[in-house]
């Protein structure tokens, strides 16, 4: 046999019986790397502030000063009420004997007050100077007052053919007939008056007229009850 072949015999052996031999328990065995993902966490949103709570505005409240306590007491007789302070306005209610009233206001020019008249939704105004008024408290801790609505004229006019006389006031206002326009009408007050016929011996009443701011009253009828008319 060559000594080639010897070798190939040897080398075949050789590895055949590295191929029967057991194997290492104590081999190391192959790793594999496993990645595992971690679960990323969810971003929690930062809490938005709430807004400070809403306070209700506080309401200011003007506690108004009282009013001083000053009255005007009817005494002796009853008084009337006008629109204005003053006798040429217009007479708007009465206040009665014994009757109070509330003073509110006194006028800078005159000696009159205004009042709130019982018992209703308006005001008037009183004379202080009269005897029939009677005043209690300070009327200098009122305000002042200056009433700027100027009265309306009014008149009487004499359409008959007699004198007459004209009361409350003594007026004489001649005859239509014989005096010129000038001496059978007068400017007066408003309020009621009587007229009387002078001609006649007894002066007996010939008409009452009411009488109010702005207008005319006339007198056509005398004290024999004959009629006339106003030219």
């Amino acid at each position: 046999m060559s000594t080639f072949r010897k070798v190939s015999i040897a080398l075949s052996l050789l590895l055949f019986a590295q191929g029967c031999l057991p194997a290492r328990v104590d081999a190391p065995l192959p790793t594999q790397t496993v990645t595992i993902p971690l679960d990323t966490p969810t971003p929690v949103p930062s809490a938005t502030p709430l807004p400070p709570p809403t306070v209700a505005p506080t309401e200011t409240v003007i506690v108004p000063t009282p009013m001083p306590s000053v009255t005007i007491t009817a005494v002796d007789g009853n008084i009337y009420i006008r629109r204005g302070p003053g006798l040429p306005y217009n007479q708007i209610g009465v206040l009665y004997k014994g009757t109070s009233a509330q003073v509110i206001a006194q006028d800078v020019l005159s000696d009159w007050v205004q009042i709130k008249v019982p018992d209703a939704e308006y005001t008037g105004w009183v004379s202080v100077q009269t005897m029939f008024s009677q005043v209690d408290g300070d009327l200098n801790q009122l305000p002042d007052f200056t009433f700027t609505e100027w009265p309306l004229p009014a008149y009487i006019k004499n359409c008959t053919e007699h004198d007459l006389f004209i009361g409350p006031g003594d007026i004489y206002l001649a005859s239509l007939y014989t005096n010129s326009i000038y001496q059978n009408e007068v400017q007066v007050n408003p309020g009621t008056y009587v007229a009387y016929d002078l001609f006649l011996p007894d002066m007996p009443e010939a008409q009452t007229v009411e009488v109010r701011e702005g207008m005319t009253a006339y007198i056509t009828v005398n004290g024999l009850g004959e009629q006339h008319k106003c030219p």
